[in-house]
């Protein structure tokens, strides 16, 4: 979400006679795109805007913040950065910076959620794609799920579903351009519609017709979404993608915790059993199909059972990928009441522990794969000197030997020779379609 919005304010930047330069030093306007999810991050703006402000006593420079950020950050920002605004009065970001010194907290209407007050005119902006072969789509904003542990409902405001005509146009012309890689973008994207029922198709219909335009296209692309939610997940969404094949074999269910009782007191509005009939529908629907979640260690009165039982469940469901994170209370949120009782030391531990346990089963998935042949973009080279980097269709990183210039972005046939933690390795097989 955070790299699909920066390509929007470059966009409106661009237009606005603006040049991009990755040297901060010669810059006159320097911004941050913000996530309030995690405390690190913002350490991280603290760090940035304190040395941008020393700056501006030898020179002139203009800062702005917006992005995921929660009210009481928001505030403290207001007297740090010249701009800050939310991320849907984008397209007004050139009258801000025409009388910047003047700091623009949001305005909130009476009725309105001040998040989503012209968001339409945020998406109608047309992104600077950074990259020439995957492209993100946006098709909601917020989220009506209020977890005890999160900020995105203080951040992003209630759900609310873009035009699915929106969606599929601009799905359209980014493939006729020639992007591989598309991914959905929503806090919740499995919930896509209810908010405008009987107005709008709901998130399985979307898939379908995704699915359609792609038999009709006739180009070989793979559409992903993220995230979905357990509570509002269905065989129907699996059914669909196993019908078409535009539609990518790769899911990530966040999963939170492996415990009943974690579950519920962080309001997930699921419980293991629900998770588990899912994880079966997907493996009986779609076997090939890679699995990744996310994980949060040291949650609030998280026992040693407790965690034991996220354990367990990431022994039982062997992830593919496992975004891994220790608990970190945010203003705003629910839990940020409560008492955060379990030691730094001890979440390090259990983060270490469920790390292991991830290496473990991607290792021995990947070892399955050798002597197989997979599909994969090529994203650019690789760390090791001389080969390339690839994602499989289930976002799995392979590597090969460069043996063709000028591969980045194209469909390639790799034949897996061996394999290690989190990656795998092989030689070319042959070229798919140049385009």
């Amino acid at each position: 979400m955070n790299l699909s919005d920066s390509e929007r304010v470059i966009s409106v930047l661009n237009e606005n006679g603006y040049s991009w330069t990755d040297n901060e030093e010669e810059a006159g306007l320097i911004g941050i795109l913000a996530c309030s999810v995690r405390q690190k991050a913002i350490d991280k703006v603290y760090s940035r805007i304190h040395k941008w402000n020393k700056w501006k006593n030898n020179r002139n420079l203009i800062t702005f913040i917006s992005g995921c950020i929660l009210p009481e950050d928001h505030e403290k920002f207001l007297k740090l950065f010249d701009i800050t605004f939310q991320m849907k009065d984008l397209p007004t970001l050139p009258e801000m910076i025409s009388r910047y010194g003047v700091t623009t907290p949001a305005h909130i209407k009476p009725g309105i959620d001040p998040h989503n007050e012209n968001i339409e005119e945020f998406w109608n902006v047309k992104p600077s794609y950074q990259s020439v072969f995957e492209a993100f789509i946006p098709i909601q904003n917020g989220c009506d799920k209020f977890c005890t542990f999160c900020a995105v409902p203080y951040t992003r405001g209630r759900e609310v579903s873009r035009p699915s005509k929106d969606i599929l146009a601009e799905l359209a012309l980014l493939v006729s351009q020639g992007y591989k890689s598309i991914t959905l973008l929503g806090q919740n994207v499995n919930s896509y519609g209810i908010d405008k029922k009987r107005e709008e198709i709901l998130f399985p219909e979307l898939l379908r017709q995704v699915g359609e335009l792609g038999n009709r296209m006739k180009k070989e692309f793979w559409v992903y979404f993220t995230s979905p939610h357990p509570r509002d997940m269905n065989d129907e969404v699996i059914e669909v993608i196993a019908q078409y094949p535009v539609l990518a074999k790769q899911i990530h269910l966040p999963m939170q915790s492996g415990d009943d009782k974690v579950l519920i007191r962080m309001n997930r509005k699921h419980n293991m059993e629900k998770y588990r009939q899912i994880v079966h529908s997907i493996r009986r629907l779609i076997p090939q199909a890679t699995l990744f979640t996310d994980i949060i260690v040291g949650f609030t009165g998280e026992t040693e059972e407790q965690f034991e039982n996220t354990r367990r469940a990431m022994e039982e469901f062997r992830f593919n990928m496992s975004y891994t994170a220790m608990y970190s209370p945010r203003p705003g949120a629910t839990s940020h009441r409560w008492v955060d009782d379990v030691a730094q030391d001890e979440k390090k531990r259990r983060l270490h522990i469920l790390t292991e346990e991830l290496r473990k089963h991607n290792r021995q998935a990947n070892r399955d794969r050798v002597g197989t042949t997979v599909r994969a973009i090529v994203r650019g080279a690789d760390r090791k000197p001389g080969y390339l980097s690839a994602l499989t269709e289930g976002k799995l990183i392979v590597r090969f030997p460069e043996e063709i210039e000028n591969l980045t972005g194209q469909f390639v046939d790799v034949k897996i020779t061996s394999a290690s933690d989190f990656s795998l390795e092989g030689e070319l097989v042959k070229m798919g379609e140049l385009v």
